[in-house]
């Protein structure tokens, strides 16, 4: 993420790098589990892993960057981090069910990939979801990931989040 994370952030005013760690900081800032904290810190690293481009999304490419993300972090952290990572995208189109009005609000960009990634879920797919393990937390990281977009808000850097990620990593 350090090496990488510099890149622009797929239409948002802040590098991925940026994202992350203002995600990771609301998640602390919110008392958050060590787990959750790690979670949000690293919930888009899949944009960094596929080779597609910032502009993916408007050629009408789906990059899955949620699953990349959980295959590479999944042999080393446990699921209590990959799976909100995992399912922060069905979140999103968790969210857009529950509330048309967080739909509406959704960045340009997030609204582009939101058709790609399915749209918003259907009630069947919205009860599923809901019965899940950790949609809660993969509703928390959504919002998060929703706020994290903010040009040069001072965070933490990511050199603070290491003993947590030390703490989990196996």
């Amino acid at each position: 993420m350090v090496q990488r994370g510099g890149a622009t952030y797929f239409g948002e005013p802040v590098t991925v790098l940026e994202h992350c760690l203002q995600a990771a900081h609301y998640a602390t800032r919110e008392s958050s589990p060590d787990s959750l904290v790690i979670a949000a810190l690293l919930h888009d690293v899949g944009h960094l892993l596929h080779h597609k481009g910032e502009d993916a999304a408007e050629g009408g490419v789906d990059t899955r960057h949620e699953q990349l993300a959980e295959r590479l972090l999944a042999a080393h952290l446990p699921q209590a981090v990959t799976e909100p990572i995992r399912l922060h995208v069905a979140a999103k189109r968790y969210l857009c069910f529950a509330d048309p009005a967080y739909a509406q609000a959704l960045s340009p960009s997030s609204q582009l990939s939101l058709q790609l990634q399915g749209g918003p879920m259907s009630s069947r797919e919205a009860e599923e979801f809901l019965g899940g393990s950790f949609a809660r937390e993969a509703v928390a990281l959504r919002l998060w990931d929703d706020e994290a977009k903010i040009p040069d808000l001072p965070v933490p850097p990511v050199e603070d989040y290491i003993p947590q990620l030390r703490t989990l990593w196996r």
